[in-house]
């Protein structure tokens, strides 16, 4: 299992430290992926919304890897522009999972790899469910 995490996962997990995103993060770490891309966005963020996370968030980004972000090209999926280099940068990963707040435009696929070329796309808390 290898699981990628998108910038809201991120953000959550630095904004609520004792919340399911958080939870995640602790249960898994070793697994777990991003992009360089999600972890500025996630940095943009929070330094945005709660200053105060942002410890936090780079305690988060110390145990997990991030990964250099996928080059631009054809993605498999419609998508839009904003959520390709998600969704690509998961592919590259080779991510069994991508886990994202964002269900206006991921809802679609969730838990539908046919639909989303392999990859299990969840919510934390779908994700947090499967695990024994």
């Amino acid at each position: 299992m290898r699981v990628f995490v998108d910038a809201n996962v991120l953000f959550t997990a630095a904004y609520s430290p004792k919340g399911n995103a958080a939870a995640l993060f602790e249960s898994v770490p070793k697994l777990i992926v991003t992009s360089d891309y999600a972890a500025e966005e996630a940095r943009r963020n929070i330094l945005a919304k709660k200053p105060a996370g942002s410890g936090e968030l780079e305690r988060i980004l110390s145990r997990i890897d991030v990964a250099p972000s996928a080059p631009g090209g054809a993605c498999p999926i419609d998508l839009p522009e904003k959520d390709r280099p998600i969704f690509m940068s998961a592919l590259k990963a080779k991510a069994t999972h991508l886990v994202t707040g964002d269900l206006k435009d991921f809802g679609p696929r969730m838990n539908q790899p046919k639909k989303s070329a392999g990859i299990v796309i969840q919510t934390i808390t779908d994700f947090l469910k499967g695990l024994p």
